[in-house]
């Protein structure tokens, strides 16, 4: 029985894929987990692995950019054009609905904003008056 033997850098390189697959499919909360995990037991590993996540744009990376690769992940063609063909109406009616409702969480936010300032000027015009009223009769 004999067994192939890979060169000594392919399985620390697959240790090192496998590793960093395994922290992308968790999440940043696993990265940076595994950043302070390093820098509790060994610093320079935790350091290390912040400036590989600032490097690897895994830290600062937007959620937009995630979004973005789960969507093209979701596009790929199936080979069914019926059912493609009906996924992507789907997706665009609910990105039309996300869209659709963060414009309205907007109007929303600006209305409070807008009521909230107009209690403001209410508020001052009325102590502005009331200290003009006690000022009035003082000098009479």
């Amino acid at each position: 029985m004999t067994t192939a033997t890979a060169p000594h850098s392919a399985p620390s390189q697959n240790w090192f894929s496998r590793a960093e697959g395994w922290l992308d499919a968790r999440g940043k909360g696993a990265w940076i987990a595994a950043m302070v995990l390093g820098f509790i037991f060994f610093w320079p590993v935790g350091l290390a692995l912040l400036a590989y996540m600032i490097w690897s744009k895994q830290m600062f990376g937007s959620s937009c950019t995630r979004r973005s690769r789960n969507t093209h992940s979701l596009r790929r063609s199936t080979g069914n054009t019926a059912f493609d063909a009906y996924r992507e109406e789907t997706l665009r009616r609910l990105e039309e609905e996300q869209e659709a409702f963060e414009a309205f969480l907007q109007r929303l936010r600006d209305a409070k904003d807008k009521a909230e300032f107009d209690q403001f000027m209410d508020d001052r015009s009325r102590k502005s008056r009331d200290t003009d009223l006690d000022i009035a009769p003082a000098d009479s």
